[in-house]
C-alpha cells in the first residue's frame, strides 16, 4: 500500500503567480468586427474567442481600459487564478477481470465501493441501465488520462476530438516532453472524476459504463508556493463551459469552485452568469461541487460561492461513512454529511458520496500522473471531497438524459431533486438539499 496526498478540492480565487495575467472580454452582441486586429493594435493577442466572450493576453492596464471602449465590448475584466489544496490519500494497483464491463459489480476493487451501493447504482445496472455512448459528459478538470495508453477503465470512453485545453501545464513539465497530448491529465483529479461518471469497470465501477466523456482541461499542473499542484483561471473555466456547450455535451461536471467577495465584483458576476445562462439555453446540465471548507453557505455574508450560487447549476454536497472495519466494510453511517463538506439550504441541491474518514471514493488514477506514482500503470486512487461527490450526480444525470431526451436541463435537475432520498430535516435540508441521490428511483425503477 502506498500513502500519498489526495485532493480535497478547495479552491480560492487568489492570484498565485503571474501566469494568470490576462483579461476576459465580454461582448454585447457577438464578436465585434475586426476585434483581433484592435487587440493587436493595443499590444495584445486573442487566446480564445467566442460570440459571448474572449480571453486576451498581453494588455497592460491602460490598454485594457481602452479595449473596454471598443464598440460591441460590454466589459473587460482582469482574469483571476485559483489553486488546489492537497491532503492525504492512497493508491493501489488494480485487479482486472475480463467480464466486468458486462457486470460492474465484478470490477476488481468493487468491494471497496460503498459509494455505488449507497446510491443504488447496482440496482440500476441489474435492470440494464448502464448508460449510452450517445450521451456526452464534459469533464472540466485537469484533463483525462493519456491519449493512446488509456487506463483500462477508460479505453473507448473518451471523445478526444471534442476535447480542448484552456490551461497549460507548467513549462517545466512541457519541456520534459509532457504532455504528449493537450488534454493529458498530469495530476490525477480529472481522470478520477471521469471514471466515477463512466468506467469500463475492470478496476472500479462508475455510475455508468457506457457514457462518453469529453476532456476539457481548465486546470493545469503548476509549480507554486506550496510545491506542485493544480491551478486554473476563471477565464479558462468560462471558456471551458462555452466549449462544452458548443460541442453538444449533455452534462458538464465541474468538480471545482471557489469564492470571492460580492462587493466590488459585480462585473465578475455578470461574466459568470452570462456564460452559464448561455450553456443552459444550449441544453447542458451543469453539476458543481459545493466545496470543502465546512462552510454554512446560508450565512456566508458577502461571499459569492462559485459555482453553487450561479444560476442553472446543480450544487452537490458530500456524504461519507464515519467508520469502517476495513476497505471492504462494513461501513457505518454512509449517509452522514462529510466532515469537510460545505452546506446550506439556499445553495445545496442534492448530496452524493464523497468519502470521509470511514472510507474513500476509489476510481482510476491517470497513467500520465507525475505526482502520485500512477504513471504508466492501471492504478486506482482513494480520495475524498465534494469533487468526488459531483461526478456521481453527473453520471445519474447522463442516465436521465438517455431516458427523457436531450436539451432538457431544468427537467433533469427536477428529477434529480424529486427522486432523492430525503435525509436530515424533512424537505429541503441544509446538509443534503433535496436529499442524497437515488439512481433507481430517478430512473423509475422504484
Amino acid at each position: 500500500m502506498k500513502r500519498l496526498a489526495f485532493l480535497l478540492l478547495v479552491l480560492s480565487l487568489v492570484s498565485v503567480n503571474a501566469f494568470a495575467a490576462g483579461h476576459i472580454v465580454l461582448f454585447k452582441n457577438g464578436t465585434p468586427a475586426g476585434f483581433a486586429d484592435q487587440v493587436a493594435a493595443l499590444g495584445g493577442t486573442v487566446r480564445f474567442e467566442h460570440k459571448i466572450l474572449a480571453l486576451v493576453d498581453g494588455l497592460d492596464a491602460e490598454a485594457a481600459v481602452r479595449l473596454g471602449t471598443v464598440g460591441g465590448v460590454s466589459l473587460v475584466e482582469q482574469d483571476t487564478e485559483f489553486a488546489l489544496d492537497v491532503n492525504a490519500g492512497e493508491i493501489e494497483p488494480t485487479f482486472a477481470t475480463p467480464d466486468s464491463p458486462s457486470d460492474p459489480t465484478l470490477a476488481g476493487r468493487y468491494a471497496w465501493q460503498w459509494n455505488m451501493r449507497a446510491i443504488g447504482a447496482d440496482v440500476a445496472w441489474a435492470a440494464g441501465y448502464k448508460g449510452s455512448p450517445a450521451v456526452r459528459v464534459a469533464i472540466l478538470d485537469t484533463g483525462i488520462d493519456r491519449f493512446g495508453a488509456n487506463h483500462i477503465d477508460l479505453v473507448g470512453r473518451i471523445d478526444y476530438a471534442s476535447g480542448a485545453q484552456f490551461m497549460l501545464d507548467d513549462p517545466i513539465v512541457i519541456g520534459m516532453g509532457y504532455p504528449l497530448y493537450p488534454t493529458d491529465d498530469l495530476h490525477f483529479h480529472g481522470t478520477h472524476v471521469a471514471t466515477t461518471v463512466a468506467s469500463n469497470a475492470y478496476a472500479t465501477a462508475g455510475v455508468t459504463s457506457g457514457v462518453t466523456v469529453i476532456p476539457v482541461k481548465v486546470l493545469g499542473l503548476r509549480l507554486g508556493a506550496n510545491g506542485w499542484g493544480g491551478s486554473g483561471t476563471l477565464g479558462a473555466v468560462l471558456a471551458g463551459v462555452l466549449h462544452a456547450a458548443d460541442v453538444d455535451a449533455d452534462v458538464a461536471n465541474m468538480s471545482l469552485g471557489g469564492g470571492f467577495y460580492k462587493m466590488g465584483n459585480g462585473r465578475t458576476l455578470s461574466l459568470i452568469n452570462t456564460v452559464f445562462n448561455y450553456a443552459h439555453r444550449q441544453g447542458m446540465v451543469i453539476v458543481v461541487s459545493a466545496g470543502n471548507d465546512a462552510l454554512d453557505l446560508d450565512h456566508d455574508g458577502p461571499l459569492y460561492k462559485t459555482y453553487c450560487t450561479t444560476p442553472n447549476t446543480v450544487c452537490v454536497s458530500a456524504t461519507g461513512p464515519a467508520t469502517s472495519a476495513d476497505r471492504s466494510g462494513p461501513w457505518s453511517d454512509v449517509d452522514a454529511l462529510a466532515s469537510y463538506s460545505n452546506y446550506g439550504r439556499s445553495a445545496i441541491n442534492v448530496a452524493a458520496p464523497g468519502g470521509d474518514s470511514g472510507g474513500f471514493v476509489w476510481a482510476a488514477c491517470s497513467r500520465a500522473s507525475l505526482l502520485y506514482g500512477c504513471s504508466g500503470g492501471n492504478f486506482v486512487l482513494g480520495s475524498a471531497g465534494t469533487s468526488m461527490a459531483a461526478p456521481h450526480v453527473s453520471g445519474l444525470a447522463a442516465l436521465i438524459v438517455e431516458q427523457i431526451g436531450r436539451n432538457k436541463p431544468a427537467q433533469v435537475k427536477a428529477i434529480l431533486e424529486q427522486s432523492a432520498d430525503d435525509l436530515g430535516q424533512p424537505g429541503t435540508d441544509p446538509a443534503y438539499g433535496k436529499g442524497r441521490i437515488n439512481v433507481p428511483r430517478a430512473l423509475g425503477l422504484q
